[in-house]
């Protein structure tokens, strides 16, 4: 595999009480240092790292990753071409990126990519760890940059204005009728997980905090229809996919 360093087969394999985790990133002492720190936290289990310049997305998803940092290579293209990369073939994953600079135009530029999250270089290694695992918990999450629009200036847009992609208006209008994580990821036969994350971009691109206010928004833009037919019964099953 070209550009990518992967572990032997016995350390693909999964860990009790571990996460995979693979580091994207063409500086040898940042993977070393990171490696150290994960090593000390014993939460996560690097499966592998690759050089940025030299791998592809299928690469590094072929290691099964949950997790994956991509290091920022100074805010360069290389990085988010990457990252759009890898959110195209998996939605699930986690793409946390490592910046050595934070302000609201780069981040804008992450999270439109697909990235789960934005953490400073700066960071000891051994805190890096804890940063990921709670971003991966739900515990952090950072607000709608400032320049964006707000969601009452959407609300004078057409449908198809919307900052939003066809699944997740699709998704928006469902919890807008009332459905539940479960119940969207039932009739779209996608995850949970899947849900989950098309949500938390439908909040941040119509820049509101959580369900009630997204849901506010549907129904003053009269994205609710009344036509939506009822979910299947409980004995629908749920299939793994990209949503």
């Amino acid at each position: 595999m070209s550009g990518a360093t992967i572990d032997s087969p016995a350390a693909l394999r999964p860990a009790s009480a571990t996460r995979r985790l693979v580091i994207v990133a063409d500086n040898s002492l940042v993977v070393e240092a990171i490696r150290i720190g994960f090593r000390k936290s014993g939460e996560f289990n690097l499966v592998g790292h690759a050089d940025p310049r030299r791998t592809s997305a299928r690469t590094v998803l072929d290691a099964n990753p949950q997790v994956i940092l991509v290091d920022d290579m100074d805010r360069s293209e290389t990085a988010l071409a990457l990252l759009r990369a890898i959110r195209s073939e998996n939605d699930l994953v986690a793409v946390i990126m490592l910046s050595t600079q934070i302000d609201t135009n780069w981040l804008e530029r992450v999270f439109d990519a697909g990235g789960t999250g934005v953490i400073s270089k700066g960071t000891h290694p051994v805190a890096l760890a804890t940063l990921v695992r709670e971003t991966l918990n739900g515990h952090i999450f950072h607000p709608q940059p400032a320049r964006a629009r707000s969601a009452s200036a959407l609300t004078a847009e057409g449908e198809d204005k919307l900052p939003l992609t066809e699944r997740e208006l699709e998704i928006l209008k469902l919890i807008a009728s009332g459905a539940t994580n479960v119940d969207v990821a039932g009739r779209l036969w996608v995850t949970e997980q899947t849900v989950k994350f098309h949500l938390r971009n439908v909040y941040r691109k119509l820049g509101v905090a959580n369900r009630t206010q997204a849901s506010h928004f549907a129904h003053v833009r009269g994205l609710v229809k009344s036509d939506i037919p009822p979910l299947a019964g409980p004995d629908r099953a749920v299939s793994v996919g990209a949503g």
